[in-house]
Parts: structure tokens; sequence; C-alpha cells
């Protein structure tokens, strides 16, 4: 499981949908859509239409793997903070009750507004 003590998470960059339905196609539910996908170092996290689901690859072979569901009903806020001129990356924090804020940090790139739009339509939706 993530370490919801320490909130941040490895640093995420984009990575297209097909590469992640390797890993997650066995998670998801009937008609539950990828929408999103990020690569850490060994990580990833997706986005898809019912939850945001991390995937933490533990152990030397990373043979082990942890995978977390964060589901979007339990989201009370977030928030979004776009890259800068001197601070390049970006960040969303998202606090779900009973389990805390957890932060993701993203390379520059990544459309920050689009994952605050894509949470606002199925917290608020």
């Amino acid at each position: 499981m993530i370490d919801f003590q320490n909130p941040s998470f490895a640093k995420l960059s984009h990575v297209d949908n097909a590469s992640a339905d390797s890993q997650f196609a066995h998670l998801l539910l009937d008609g539950e859509q990828v929408m999103m996908s990020f690569r850490g170092m060994r990580d990833m996290v997706v986005f898809t239409s019912k939850r945001i689901i991390a995937l933490n690859v533990q152990g030397v072979t990373g043979k082990k793997k942890d995978f977390t569901s964060l589901p979007y009903n339990k989201i009370q806020t977030w928030s979004v903070e776009t890259a800068g001129t001197f601070d390049r990356d970006a960040e969303l924090e998202v606090y779900f009750s009973a389990v805390g804020k957890v932060k993701f940090e993203f390379a520059g790139n990544t459309d920050v507004a689009y994952l605050s739009k894509l949470i606002g339509h199925y917290v608020l939706g």
C-alpha cells in the first residue's frame, strides 16, 4: 500500500494508456476505462472512469506488486498546482475520507487542469 503518512508519490510522466492495460486489466470492473496513465521509476498510477489505481512495484525483482484503489466517491476535496517557470513540476493533492491526503507529483508538461476536470466530473457529476 502507498505510505499515506508520507503522501508524496514518485514524480510521474504521462504514458500511453495501452502500456497500462497489461498491468491493470485484471483489476478493472465491467465498463471501467483507463482515462490517463502515468509512470514513475517503477510505479504507475492510472485514472479510470471510477477510481485512481496506484501500482507500487516492490522488491529487487519487481515481481511483488501492490495495487491501491482510491475511489472517486471517497474524495472530499482536491487541488492542482501547475508548473511554473522555475518550478517545473505540477502537483495534484487529493483528500480522501478515512485515508487523508495523497499527493501526486508530475512532470511539468502534464495537464493537471484536465486531471482536475476528470476528478470533478466523477465526484461532482
